[in-house]
């Protein structure tokens, strides 16, 4: 059956992974909305947004406001009011704006998650498409689904920034290795302005644009845009700074790397933090498996700065690191070129590891108990 799928057209893959997600994952979130029932302290302990959610139960709430969850919040907040609270600048404005646009035709709730949904097709269809000279049919579409399974990679299909970050990190790439400067520069700066991570894509295209030694691949220069435009609109506005709102709001200071490192490791050997050591764990996967000699330096550069910027911040070390690392799209390839290699008891025993971390991630977050 993977063989017969790894024979479709790229756009029919990627539908079949979008649409097979979208509906399995809602189905496990309405299970969810049945068997979970959060404390409501916990759920109030969690921001100022959470005082007028729905009602925990019937069919809005199973198929989508199970969904309202931590970030969606704010997001939510944003497309309705703008930024009218000092802590909402830590979110970026292109998925808060895209929300508010859809929603004109739809619920904001649904408008996200639609977003999302839409923004993962292109994501999958991307990532595809950046495989295709790199790795075998069959190699592309066990790279998709171990993608698929990454733990928290069920945030793609919820409220999340995520999915519409990483689809234009990820075609940011197709478009540089293609020498099309103009479009690869257009989707990096947008992905600057959906997600801080985004902009870090600006490096790997710098790196082929100096390569190329064409004059017309200066453009990529203009990459940074999207961030540097929402910080000086933050400066002009009098509202707080990004960092100045994380050491605020949220108890993080912005410190070197190895600080960040060192309080991690802390961490986990004086309190015993297991979802912590967890993250590290598959921190260090993702360093190690792009170490190959084979991965392109432009690649092993971008996952350097993604895991750099991972410990920038103490105080909540690590905090979303397993979702952030669903960016380093060098370490899918890497993965799907093992894969490759793998019989199918392997990579099933490897698919099932992944499946079963993304799902007990889920269930945490739905209840409430686990901040990603």
């Amino acid at each position: 059956m993977l063989r017969k799928l790894a024979s479709r057209p790229d756009w029919q893959i990627a539908l079949a992974a979008t649409a097979g997600l979208r509906v399995f994952y809602s189905m496990v979130a309405a299970v969810a909305a049945v068997f979970l029932h959060p404390d409501p302290r916990a759920i109030l302990s969690n921001g100022p947004l959470t005082e007028n959610l729905p009602a925990p139960h019937g069919l809005y709430y199973a198929l989508l406001g199970i969904w309202e969850r931590f970030d969606t919040l704010w997001f939510l907040r944003i497309a309705e009011h703008g930024y009218d609270r000092p802590m909402a600048v830590i979110f970026y404005p292109l998925y808060p704006a895209a929300i508010r646009l859809v929603s004109e035709l739809i619920s904001p709730l649904a408008a996200a998650i639609l977003v999302s949904t839409v923004a993962a097709f292109f994501l999958f269809l991307g990532l595809l498409r950046l495989a295709g000279g790199e790795l075998s049919e069959v190699g592309r579409v066990r790279m998709l689904l171990l993608f698929c399974m990454w733990p928290t990679s069920f945030v793609l299909f919820a409220g999340y920034a995520e999915s519409l970050t990483q689809a234009l990190v990820v075609w940011a790439i197709v478009f540089g290795r293609k020498a099309r400067w103009e479009a690869a520069t257009a989707c990096g700066l947008l992905a600057g302005s959906a997600r801080p991570s985004g902009v870090l894509v600006f490096v790997p295209l710098a790196i082929m644009a100096l390569r190329s030694r064409q004059v017309r691949s200066l453009i990529v220069a203009l990459t940074p845009l999207g961030l540097l435009i929402y910080w000086s609109w933050l400066r002009w506005s009098g509202r707080p700074s990004v960092v100045e709102a994380y050491r605020l709001y949220q108890g993080m200071t912005m410190v070197p790397p190895w600080r960040g490192l060192g309080e991690a490791l802390w961490l986990i050997v004086t309190e015993h933090d297991t979802l912590l050591a967890i993250k590290l764990g598959l921190v260090i996967l993702v360093a190690v498996i792009t170490l190959r000699r084979q991965v392109r330096i432009e690649d092993k550069t971008f996952v350097l700065v993604v895991i750099l910027q991972m410990f920038m911040y103490t105080g909540r070390p690590l905090l979303g690191a397993a979702r952030y690392l669903l960016i380093v799209y060098p370490a899918l390839l890497v993965l799907g070129a093992y894969a490759e290699r793998w019989d199918g008891k392997q990579f099933g025993f490897y698919l099932g590891c992944f499946g079963l971390l993304n799902l007990a991630w889920m269930w945490a977050f739905l209840n409430w108990s686990l901040v990603l």
